[in-house]
């Protein structure tokens, strides 16, 4: 698992059609403060991320294991968003609440 941060959404009328019903989004690596860093990344949602929030995503085969992209042709997944990061006791991290 790595940390990302949703940076923006995909629109795509035209797509196989194994990809129907999944919203895409676009993610940039994050350390642990949130702060995003490295390459842009397309990654399928399933939990239902939106733009600003601080996720959990896998790559790789491991995107295909989650129920909303079993067996489709995905590389990347969102499928957690974080609360929380606490390191060696000091909080690093904390989702803003509304």
């Amino acid at each position: 698992m790595q940390l990302g941060l949703v940076v923006g959404t995909v629109v795509a009328t035209r797509k196989d059609e194994e990809l129907e019903g999944l919203k895409l989004l676009l993610v940039k690596g994050a350390d642990e403060t949130g702060k995003a860093k490295g390459p842009v990344i397309v990654a399928a949602d399933a939990v239902g991320a939106g733009v600003g929030e601080l996720i959990l995503y896998a790559a790789g085969s491991s995107a295909r294991q989650t129920t909303v992209t079993k067996n489709r042709p995905v590389d990347h997944v969102i499928m957690a968003i974080v609360d929380e990061i606490t390191e060696s006791g000091d909080k690093r991290y904390e989702k803003a609440t509304a």
